[in-house]
């Protein structure tokens, strides 16, 4: 039995090492915030650090492929609208 608590442990530890997280974390769900920013940088294409330019930039492409004149809907439109939103305001203020 003790044994097996050693072993345990120091799995733990190496897990802590390697990956730099407890494992133990790995089973806490991530909030719906950073849910929603993930969707929201997935449905745009941009990285984690993209900038105020690269979010609007890829904002134009997407709309330029979903918008209603060019086959697409309005839920698609409303949908990288509140993508581009929530980036933006994820954005450290410039003042």
């Amino acid at each position: 039995m003790i044994r097996l608590i050693v072993i345990a442990a120091l799995v733990c530890f190496a897990v802590k090492t390697i990956f730099g997280r407890w494992p133990w974390e790995y089973l806490n769900p991530q909030s719906t915030r950073s849910q929603a920013l993930f969707r929201a940088r997935k449905l745009l294409g941009v990285r984690a650090d993209a900038g105020h330019g690269e979010i609007v930039d890829a904002h134009k492409r997407l709309i330029a492929l979903v918008h209603p004149d060019r086959g697409g809907t309005n839920d698609q439109v409303h949908e990288a609208n509140a993508a581009r939103d929530l980036l933006l305001d994820e954005l450290p203020d410039r003042n």
